[in-house]
């Protein structure tokens, strides 16, 4: 009786909160309502539809031994506590996809990104990642292309690895463009992200070779190093001799990334993979419960509007409508793709307890959709004018100061230039004009909440803890893709011959991970030659891509779920892959054939060319002009392909469903046989 009370309670709240959100208008809107909505809401999808998932159409067994005790050699296959594996997965999926997409969709108005975050993740991303996790766990921790070949055939299990080999190309380009963007004539911001680097290889040496198994005594060493390198950045910033030293342009910072790409995925896990990923937990769980806390305590005011005039598709940003497009700007948060990745990666090998798959899969997708919330409310709280200042480029609102300000209040969102200098000095910046990508002023925002509940003589201080949070979790993603990237490649070129193939032979480490990095430092270096500011054109593509993504893997999950004879339950995933099919369909073909030059890009491109030919162009454009020709094509090119992948995946899936339902003979499921779980207190984990 106590569970039903309190869920009702909770479903009133959260639909007067809900309502609150989505009918309030001429006044500005308390973060609160926002948050408050959002909580309910996870909670009650939590209690009630992953609960339903895990038992109806998951059929859930606690007393099934999953492949982490079967298959365990303590070192891939290990079974590991649920609130570890938690952790792990978090920190695995948690990556710059919730603070970056949020704050770009804000041009959109606080309202429609709003409404996609709660809903996307609630009935689609966290079943996607629940489902798959599942699945990858009955079959041995199989990958998401592996199963797309067994279950469906070899042709969608090879165009489920190409696809995934792009987002993950795209994916690490975005990533170095927002830390580019972050860096960029910051010496504080440039010194800091530097020493995180360091401080993350000794953290790896102390808990190998200098104190093996002191996980607390590493853990608190590499807190203290992290806060150090904030500190010491701040005392670089002030000094003039070693100020210049870390004051680098686009461009310098953009070969740094790559070098540093290079590396990471060539050096041993344990270096600086693990000890990265590691540090990027803590400091990811502890920002977010700050962020939380100073969000209650102050509860600050809504300053974007609802909705603005750019959701006819005129925003300064990012070309392109509402619909479809705030819902490829914000991917992670809501439905992600490269979730799929990591569900059927190392996560499914450390589960002791299928039981564990709500908690870890659900939970922790409900988790990194509040990051989501917490982004967007950051980004919100800024006058709308700073904001457009902020993250709008240089080729848009005009290269000078006076001329960005000008254009940006003529929208009917007035900022000085005045303001703007103010705001940089409490900062810490030389400027904040023309700092694409979100982070930075994302970062603004988060500084300003901070900043109100702690003392706002310390804004530079979190304005660069800030900084280094995002750079810290998008540096950890880059670490990973990178690699994961190297092992698909591998797998190909493996092909092609055989030694190549194998992921410990150094040669074809070396050689995979150049070409990997060769094909994002591509993406990247046209990012920052982009006088525009690059990620108007590469976050479309990389949400359209991983949009697409996630459709591969509520395709593969529909298959299997039909196959298995639960036909009756695939709306479960077929409903949000259908809506995932025609958001991306719909972006993809405005990309390719819109005569908007804004918006499509071949249309960009011709209507690049034709300004080069007719002397349009400003000398400094005119030198960059080719590239960002040839780049726009071929973007379209791979938008091409991708939409070519996933509707082959999507018709191969109806063809085996097609069969199922028709008795038609299949091939078999490469779910492994039951089997009696031996861990003690296997079934005691078990959730209701």
């Amino acid at each position: 009786m106590l569970k039903k009370i309190s869920a009702a309670v909770l479903a009133i709240v959260g639909a007067i909160a809900v309502g609150a959100v989505a009918l309030h208008r001429h006044e500005p809107i308390n973060a609160l309502w926002i948050m408050t909505a959002a909580v309910c809401i996870y909670l009650l999808g939590y209690r009630f539809y992953a609960a339903w998932i895990a038992a109806r159409v998951l059929s859930v067994d606690a007393s099934r031994a999953t492949p982490a005790e079967r298959l365990n050699n303590g070192r891939d296959f290990v079974p590991t506590h649920r609130v570890i594996v938690f952790g792990h997965h978090f920190a695995a999926i948690a990556g710059p996809g919730p603070l970056v997409g949020p704050t770009l969709a804000a041009q959109f108005g606080y309202l429609p990104g709003t409404l996609w975050i709660l809903v996307g993740a609630v009935l689609g991303g966290c079943v996607q990642d629940m489902i798959i996790l599942l699945l990858s766990t009955r079959r041995d921790g199989r990958s998401l292309g592996q199963m797309a070949r067994d279950e469906l055939g070899p042709l969608g299990g090879f165009a489920a690895l190409i696809g995934t080999l792009i987002i993950m190309i795209i994916l690490s380009a975005v990533l170095g463009l927002v830390i580019v963007n972050v860096m960029k004539h910051s010496p504080w911001a440039t010194s800091t992200v530097l020493a995180t680097i360091p401080a993350a290889l000794i953290v790896g040496l102390y808990l190998r070779l200098w104190r093996p198994g002191r996980v607390l005594e590493g853990s608190l060493l590499g807190v203290t190093l992290v806060l150090l390198a904030l500190l010491a950045g701040g005392w670089v910033d002030h000094q003039p001799l070693l100020r210049p030293l870390f004051d680098y342009s686009a461009i310098a910072l953009a070969g740094f990334v790559i070098a540093y790409g290079f590396c990471a995925a060539i050096l041993p896990v344990w270096l600086l993979l693990a000890p990265r990923d590691y540090l990027s937990t803590f400091l990811k769980l502890g920002t977010v419960v700050l962020l939380t806390v100073a969000i209650v305590l102050t509860h600050p005011q809504i300053k974007m509007p609802a909705v603005t005039a750019f959701t006819d598709g005129t925003g300064p940003l990012f070309g392109g409508k509402v619909f479809p497009f705030v819902f490829i700007t914000i991917a992670c948060g809501a439905v992600s793709g490269f979730h799929a990745l990591v569900a059927s990666g190392t996560t499914p090998k450390l589960i002791t307890n299928e039981a564990d798959v709500r908690l870890v899969g659900y939970g922790s997708m409900a988790l990194e959709s509040f990051v989501a919330i917490m982004a967007l409310i950051a980004a919100t709280l800024l006058d709308p004018g700073v904001f457009f200042a902020i993250n709008a480029g240089a080729g848009v609102v005009g290269a000078s100061p006076a001329a960005a300000v000008h254009t940006i209040s003529s929208w009917g969102y007035p900022v000085t230039v005045e303001q703007m200098q103010a705001l940089a000095n409490a900062m810490g910046e030389r400027t904040l004009f023309a700092r694409s990508g979100g982070a930075p002023s994302l970062a603004v925002g988060m500084a300003s909440i901070f900043g109100s509940t702690f003392g706002r003589g310390l804004l530079a201080l979190w304005y660069h803890f800030a900084i280094m949070f995002e750079a810290v979790f998008i540096m950890a993603v880059l670490d990973a893709g990178t690699r994961v990237g190297r092992f698909m490649l591998q797998d190909l070129l493996g092909h092609l011959w055989q030694p190549l193939g194998r992921t410990s032979w150094y040669p074809s480490v070396l050689l995979a991970s150049a070409l990997m990095v060769g094909a994002w430092g591509y993406f990247l270096y046209i990012g920052v030659i982009d006088p525009n500011g690059g990620v108007n054109i590469l976050w479309p593509l990389f949400g359209i891509s991983n949009q697409m993504l996630a459709g591969i893997a509520l395709s593969v999950a529909t298959g299997i779920i039909i196959k298995s004879g639960k036909a009756r339950y695939a709306l479960v995933t077929l409903v949000p892959l259908a809506w995932l099919a025609l958001i991306t369909t719909t972006a993809a073909w405005q990309k390719i054939t819109s005569a908007d030059s804004r918006i499509g890009l071949f249309a960009a491109a011709d209507d690049l060319a034709s300004k080069l030919a007719s002397g349009a162009l400003a000398p400094e454009r005119a030198a960059v002009a080719p590239q960002l020709i040839f780049n726009q094509r071929l973007d379209a090119w791979i938008t091409i392909l991708l939409l070519t992948i996933l509707w082959f995946v999507i018709l191969d899936m109806a063809r085996v469903c097609m069969r199922r339902l028709r008795g038609l003979p299949l091939r078999s499921s490469s779910e492994a046989p039951y089997q009696l779980s031996r861990l003690q207190g296997a079934t005691a984990q078990a959730q209701p």
